[in-house]
């Protein structure tokens, strides 16, 4: 039934992509796979296999892989992903030997890229579980890890009449809470460590080396500023018209879609503001709006806010929220959080607030508007949570290769 399914998926995406570029994107990337693993790997290579869905998984296995890279700079790594919002932004990330898409699961494609890669240690990030690619490795005596992975009552794999079959594959399971070690206990997998998130050291790695923006450094010097990342249509009609009204604050929007369209929508809603992007910084010397026109730079300007926004709550899912939470500064974001366990603990200790509409956005804001020092006191507690969470990166890093 799976290898079935695999299939009607396969030929669902083929005419999907008549339509989506996307997708388009994604199968022609999947084709170049095996040669480039023909290219970049040797027979002799030690590798070590990273795979992640997307950019988010990739935030989260790449502190390992730096700690891969430094230590063992003999291992060849590779790393793949699924998504092209992963691949097209990280294909050319210096911290991998070889880098590619995962084709999709079928019993074929499994053996030829098993087969080509040879990884010696294979990391799977999050929710990662494909049944064939996992069956193949398992069969070839590769070790087996799920780091960062996250399980819940609702998942298929604890239900009555599902099998714990391909869990069991794995040698071991780095999850990021005590729910997770509980629920799979129940279908007798106890090679469990709790370890948290390894985002969280991400971000401080981020944090540490995040390098100086003397134009943004200049724009926010003397100003309170509000940063909104991530944003989406949805988060800026809500916080954009309450903004308008307290002009003494400066804005930074770092959109998610960064599109002409996009930005120009952006401004229609900025009337009567000052406005200058990032490509045009240093022009207009009295612009009172920052809008960010370019990628690779919001986890480092974060840092010139007083109050943060993360966007994607009134859509799939929150952005990134400890990358702005690192920082010291409290964090804002739309409903659709419950999934991400760091919003909730940020909401728990204070330090992170949910909105789900105007009214609601402005009942937050207002205290920060009225006393932006106590932006200040709050945002410490954001900056503590994720400190005293760190340290997953080290505990999979030492438990995979050290006895590697």
């Amino acid at each position: 039934m799976y290898n079935l399914g695999i299939y009607i998926y396969k030929i669902a995406a083929a005419i999907a992509s008549i339509f989506s570029k996307k997708i388009r994107t994604m199968l022609r990337g999947q084709q170049q796979t095996f040669g480039i693993l023909r290219e970049k790997i040797k027979p002799e290579d030690y590798v070590v296999w990273f795979h992640c869905a997307s950019l988010g998984e990739f935030e989260q296995g790449r502190p390992i892989m730096e700690r891969v890279r430094k230590n063992h700079p003999e291992y060849k790594i590779l790393l793949s992903f699924f998504s092209p919002s992963g691949y097209e932004v990280r294909k050319d990330y210096p911290g991998a030997d070889a880098i590619c898409y995962l084709p999709f699961d079928t019993k074929h494609n499994a053996r030829k890229f098993v087969r080509l890669a040879h990884p010696k240690i294979a990391v799977f990030i999050k929710y990662e579980f494909w049944t064939n690619y996992l069956t193949r490795l398992h069969s070839k005596g590769v070790k087996l890890y799920s780091v960062s992975s996250i399980f819940r009552p609702t998942q298929h794999f604890f239900r009555w009449f599902s099998s714990p079959y391909i869990l069991k594959k794995f040698d071991h399971f780095f999850v990021q809470n005590q729910q997770s070690k509980d629920l799979l206990h129940t279908i007798g997998i106890d090679c469990v460590t709790v370890t948290g998130d390894t985002r969280f050291d991400r971000v401080l790695d981020i944090r540490n080396a995040a390098r100086p923006l003397p134009l943004v450094e200049q724009f926010a010097k003397g100003h309170n500023v509000f940063i909104c990342g991530s944003s989406w249509e949805p988060d800026e009609e809500i916080y954009i018209p309450y903004m308008q009204q307290h002009p003494d604050w400066r804005l930074i929007i770092a959109p998610h879609v960064v599109s002409e369209s996009h930005i120009a929508s952006i401004e229609r809603l900025l009337q009567g503001r000052k406005i200058v992007r990032y490509s045009h910084l240093g022009e207009e010397p009295d612009a009172d709006v920052l809008i960010i026109d370019c990628f690779g730079l919001l986890s480092s300007i974060y840092r010139y806010a007083q109050v943060a926004y993360v966007g994607g709550g009134f859509g799939a899912g929150i952005h990134n929220v400890p990358e702005a939470a690192v920082y010291g500064i409290p964090v804002i974001f739309g409903p659709n959080n419950q999934k991400f366990r760091e919003a909730q603990k940020l909401k728990e200790c204070g330090a992170g607030f949910e909105i789900t509409d105007a009214e609601t956005f402005a009942k937050v804001m207002q205290p920060f508007i009225d006393n932006p020092a106590s932006a200040k006191t709050i945002g410490q507690k954001a900056a503590d949570y994720i400190t005293q969470n760190a340290g997953a990166a080290d505990t999979c890093y030492k438990a995979i290769f050290e006895q590697a």
